[in-house]
C-alpha cells in the first residue's frame, strides 16, 4: 500500500492545536530558521507537535506541496497555516502571535 502523504499531513496539522514541520528536533534544530520557530514557540510556553522532515523526504516535499509554500519550518495553528521563521517572528514581536493563541483557545505559559 502506498502512502498518501497529503493525507498524514492533513491528519497532523488537524489533530494537534500546533504543529511545526522543522528541520532538526525541537532539542536540536538542524537549521537557524527552524531554531528560532522553537525558541519562539518555547517562550511562549506554547505546546506542539513537530516533524523532522530530515528524517522524512516524503514528508519535506509533501509540505511544501501540502500549501504551496517552499521553504520549511513551516507552522500550522487549529488546522490553519501560519506561515515559516519571517511570519511567526513579525507575529511573535508584534504581540499577534501570543493574541492568535489566546483567540484559538491555545493556552500558553507566557
Amino acid at each position: 500500500m502506498s502512502r498518501n502523504v497529503q493525507e498524514e499531513i492533513k491528519k497532523a496539522v488537524t489533530s494537534h492545536d500546533i504543529v511545526l514541520y522543522m528541520k532538526g528536533t525541537p532539542v536540536f534544530p538542524q537549521c537557524g530558521f527552524s531554531s528560532t520557530v522553537v525558541q519562539i514557540l518555547d517562550y511562549l510556553g506554547a505546546e506542539y507537535e513537530s516533524f523532522n522532515v530530515l528524517d522524512d523526504p516524503e514528508i519535506r516535499q509533501g509540505i511544501k506541496d501540502y500549501n504551496n509554500w517552499p521553504t520549511i519550518p513551516q507552522v500550522f495553528v487549529k488546522g490553519e497555516f501560519i506561515g515559516g521563521c519571517d511570519i511567526l517572528r513579525e507575529m511573535f514581536e508584534t504581540g499577534e502571535l501570543k493574541s492568535l493563541l489566546a483567540e484559538k483557545n491555545i493556552t500558553s505559559a507566557a
